[in-house]
This record gives structure tokens, C-alpha cells and sequence, in this order.
């Protein structure tokens, strides 16, 4: 019971996460004005415009993913015993869930949406970014580690592997940042053509949100490969059936990522390709923390294939 409903939380919160990427792409973050927590200065306002419904149903949403991921804490806390890495896992969840509301309301309030054009909604974009994938990264260790039996990991016997993932995570973490700039690039200023667009990103005369557009696809494809060969140089190290089946997962939803950023960047970056980009990202960012959560168990607790347990975490 305890681990569907961690799953169910994870699903619902990456749902919340995809609704708040088409709330900047429909420019509907000023929806409810400079108003947080309410909306237009009221509770429950009559949503007089597109722009408002939108942004009042993420605020909405969000809500709930607040509730569900407390009482993911709770029923951790009072389910699992103590040193179980559920617990710690959704402690972190709920910590960085307050913080993601924090960075919400702060961009609400400052006024950081819509056509606003500054190096300081960048900058809390960035933040939001960084923030949103370290509460998906708990989210995901608490549905993974959901099991009674569960195993965290262990640094000291394995800071080799544990370099060699964290270099990983850390580069995805930065391709991300470069995305949420990108995306918001797109946003303000989209571009009629894809030969319009490379225009804009080389000319010195640009935009800041345009130059930089050009970074991301290039820390993608760089960090992209060292993450697959990462993972394949965790299999030599640490060979195990589990941790080979992790590491062509995570390559493999590499490559189909790669191939939805191009798909974006010809098709002139539309809402919903948008959406699908940022989906894959959150899969491959998951993906990549189920990773170096198999690769950095204790030494004797890697599955091996005659093991039930991998059977019930990848049905």
C-alpha cells in the first residue's frame, strides 16, 4: 500500500511539473496577478480569463502535491524503522517541497513572469529548476527504497562509483538549467524559422535569453554521453545483472531525449513539444538517480538475477 502511494505521489508531482511548464509557455504566470497565496487578492476568484484558470488550477495542483507528498513523510516516518532510507528520503522530499512553494510564491510576488524579460527571473527560473529536480530526485528514492526490505547506499566503500555518478547528476542538473533558460528563450522571443532562429542565438546584438540559447544543446549532448559512458563504466566496476539493466535504461532513454530536443529545435520549440521535452528529461533524471542508487549499495546488497526484489521494482 505504502509504495503505491509513493509511486502515485511521484506520478501526480511530475503532472504538477509538466502543468507548471505550460503555464510559462501559455504566459500565463501573471494569471493571478501579484497575488500569493491568494489569486487576484481572493481565495476562490471567478476565472475571468484563460491566463487565469490556468495558473489558478497549477496553484490548485500544487496544493494537493503539497498534501500528498506531507503525508508521504508521515506515512514513512510511521511505517518504516528507523535508519529505513524511505524516512530520510521523504523528509527531503517534504523540505524541498517547502522550498518549491517558497521559489513559487517569490517569483509570483516579484513579478518574474509573463513578458518579463530580466536576468533575475532567469535566475530564479534556474533556482526553480535545481530545486524541482532535487524534490523529483527524493520522490523518486522514496518510491524506489518503498519496500520493507529496502537498502540505501553507502559513500565510503564506494567513492570511485560515487564520483562517477555524482559528476553525472551534477552535469544533468546543469543541463537542465540550461533548458529552463531555453525554454523561457523560446518563450519571449520565438523564432518564425529554424534559420531565423540560429540567426538570432549567433548575433552579438541579441538578448541575453537568445545567446544562451545556443549552450544548451551542446552541454546536452557533452554531459549525455558521459552519463552513458558513466554508466557503462559503473557495470565494469560493479558488474551485476541490475546494475547492467539500469545502465541501458538510462542510455536508452538518453538517446530517445536527444531525439525529442532536436524534434523541439526543428519544429520551432511548439507548447507541447515542449511539455514532452521536459517529460523525457524528468525520465531521464530519474532514471539516472535509480542509477546511482543501485550502483552505490552497500557491498552484498546488489540484487543478483535470481532475486525476486528486481522483479517487483521495475514491474
Amino acid at each position: 500500500m505504502l509504495r503505491r502511494y509513493a509511486y502515485g505521489v511521484l506520478a501526480f508531482n511530475i503532472g504538477v511539473i509538466l502543468w507548471g511548464a505550460f503555464v510559462r509557455a501559455s504566459g500565463s504566470g501573471a494569471g493571478c496577478g501579484s497575488h500569493w497565496p491568494t489569486c487576484n487578492g481572493e481565495v476562490m476568484p471567478r476565472a475571468e480569463s484563460l491566463e487565469t484558470f490556468i495558473e489558478l488550477t497549477h496553484r490548485l495542483t500544487s496544493g494537493i502535491a503539497f498534501l500528498l507528498v506531507l503525508g508521504l513523510m508521515i506515512a514513512a516516518l510511521r511505517a518504516r524503522p528507523k535508519r529505513h532510507p524511505m524516512r530520510g528520503a521523504a523528509v527531503l522530499a517534504f523540505v524541498f517541497m517547502v522550498l518549491e512553494a517558497a521559489i513559487g510564491a517569490g517569483i509570483v510576488l516579484l513579478e518574474l513572469v509573463a513578458d518579463n524579460q530580466s536576468l533575475a527571473r532567469a535566475g530564479w527560473m534556474s533556482a526553480h529548476l535545481v530545486n524541482t529536480f532535487l524534490l523529483l530526485a527524493c520522490l523518486t528514492l522514496s518510491a524506489w527504497w518503498s519496500d520493507e526490505d529496502a537498502v540505501g547506499i553507502e559513500l565510503r566503500s564506494r567513492s570511485s562509483l560515487a564520483w562517477i555518478v555524482g559528476l553525472a547528476l551534477l552535469g544533468t542538473i546543469v543541463v537542465g538549467v540550461t533548458g529552463a533558460i531555453t525554454a523561457l528563450g523560446d518563450t519571449l522571443f520565438p523564432a518564425r524559422s529554424l534559420s531565423e532562429g540560429i540567426a538570432q542565438d549567433l548575433s552579438p546584438t541579441a538578448h541575453f535569453l537568445i545567446r544562451l540559447r545556443v549552450w544548451h544543446p551542446v552541454s546536452a549532448v557533452l554531459v549525455g554521453l558521459y552519463t552513458v559512458a558513466a554508466g557503462g563504466l559503473a557495470t565494469m566496476i560493479r558488474p551485476d545483472p541490475i546494475v547492467r539493466r539500469a545502465a541501458v535504461v538510462l542510455a536508452a532513454v538518453f538517446v530517445l531525449q536527444i531525439g525529442c530536443g532536436f524534434l523541439n529545435l526543428l519544429l520551432l520549440a511548439p507548447t507541447w513539444m515542449q511539455m514532452v521535452h521536459l517529460l523525457m528529461a524528468d525520465v531521464v533524471w530519474m532514471a539516472l538517480v535509480i542509477t546511482a542508487a543501485t550502483v552505490l549499495r552497500p557491498a552484498g546488497e546488489v540484487t543478483t538475477a535470481a532475486s525476486t526484489r528486481p522483479a517487483r521494482a521495475t514491474a
